[in-house]
């Protein structure tokens, strides 16, 4: 496994980041459904939500912390998927990026 960490900005509330994480979850379920699998999340305690996703055949673990100026995420990328962990950074940096500057 290849640890990646992901530190995207943000200016929300934590109660708000939370409720953007939950909306953009159930998004990617519908969006994605026919490229990924078993998205799975869990919030551990109030800032903390574990995710769990078959992508590709393999099966991406890690957890988003909700921090007073950013979200720090922090995935466990199978040896094969650390081939790309630039795109897959880029992707995070994007995609939550945008859900946390957005206004849904």
């Amino acid at each position: 496994m290849k640890p990646l960490e992901v530190r995207v900005p943000h200016r929300l509330d934590p109660a708000e980041v939370r409720r953007r994480l939950d909306y953009g979850i159930e998004r990617a379920r519908t969006e994605y459904a026919d490229r990924m699998s078993d998205l799975e999340a869990c919030w551990e305690t109030e800032d903390r939500l574990r995710v769990t996703v078959g992508v590709m055949g393999m099966n991406i673990a890690g957890e988003l912390e909700v921090l007073p100026e950013e979200l720090a995420v922090r995935l466990e990328l199978p040896t094969t998927a650390g081939l790309f962990a630039g795109r897959i950074r880029s992707g995070v940096e994007e995609r939550l990026g945008g859900l946390l500057a957005a206004h849904v």
